[in-house]
């Protein structure tokens, strides 16, 4: 019993330490669920149906809904909504994948 246990959070572990990770680039201030981003460069990963998006101590996550596309992106590219205020992620196309992480507004 405990050998299963040691197997299983070793499998967790490795799990965890192979979590991608995308940089994107914002030119202008955006905000993602509650945080305002300021232009820059992010790293972003996918973690339970999450978007993690980190730059130094600043950690912002935002539910979103995945999505695969018919192609590979060539880049990881950032749309932003065009409402009134600062604007808002709506999608981040992974660079290098086909998956789309899509924001609710």
């Amino acid at each position: 019993m405990k050998r299963k246990l040691m197997i299983l959070f070793a499998v967790a572990g490795l799990a965890l330490a192979y979590a991608k990770s995308y940089t994107m680039s914002l030119y202008q201030p955006a905000m993602v669920g509650n945080t305002q981003l300021k232009a820059g460069d992010y790293q972003v990963e996918l973690v339970d149906q999450k978007a993690v998006i980190t730059r130094g101590k600043l950690r912002a996550e935002a539910p979103v809904k995945v999505e695969t596309a018919g192609n590979k992106f060539d880049s990881t590219n950032v749309s932003l909504s065009s409402g009134s205020g600062t604007p808002r992620i709506r999608e981040i196309d992974l660079g290098g994948t086909t998956t789309k992480l899509m924001f609710s507004e």
